[in-house]
């Protein structure tokens, strides 16, 4: 899976532009993403691990190595206050 997305440090993802539009359009898919990102906040908090994010902007599709400080309805929220709006959100692992 890794060789389509685009390694990107998290710094750069608050420069990026979002679309409305979610990448995912199985609902089991989608019910799997929103595990896999409680299971990422639990890690980030508990044990501080770094995992990959595989996401899409306007432009390409990206991977980035970080830890998940905190989870809103519509954002995964990094270090810094950096948010990767969930519907543009593959998989993390």
């Amino acid at each position: 899976m890794t060789e389509d997305f685009k390694i990107i440090d998290k710094e750069d993802i608050a420069l990026l532009k979002f679309p409305k539009t979610d990448v995912l359009n199985d609902i089991d898919e989608i019910k799997i993403r929103i595990s896999e990102i409680n299971r990422a906040l639990s890690l980030g908090n508990l044990e501080h691990s770094k995992l990959k994010i595989f996401f899409e902007d306007s432009e390409s599709k990206k991977v980035v190595d970080t830890t998940v400080w905190a989870v809103t309805d519509k954002n995964v929220i990094l270090k810094q206050g950096v948010m990767i709006p969930i519907h543009r959100i593959y998989k993390l692992f």
